[in-house]
């Protein structure tokens, strides 16, 4: 059988990136009560905030990061 798309997708050059194996993204665990969803909130690009939102029902949260804050890395949102 031919493939008939004009292109090739090569994903070994991804893949093996040393950078992206050796920093993993910083991430919250949010379980979202409204709807009965987990979801990971991942750091922002300047690492001041988390930002997400319920998939369902649209819901937004923010979490900021700074200096008093808490080590927990799990949280419920009502």
């Amino acid at each position: 059988m031919t493939d008939p798309r004009d292109y090739k997708l090569d994903l070994s050059k991804n893949a093996s990136s040393p950078q992206l194996a050796s920093t993993p993204r910083p991430y919250l665990s949010v379980q979202f009560d409204c709807c009965k969803v987990y979801l990971r909130i991942y750091r922002s690009p300047d690492g001041r905030h988390y930002r997400g939102r319920c998939p369902r029902c649209g819901l937004a949260v923010n979490f900021v990061v700074g200096d008093g804050g808490t080590d927990a890395r799990t949280f419920v949102v009502r």
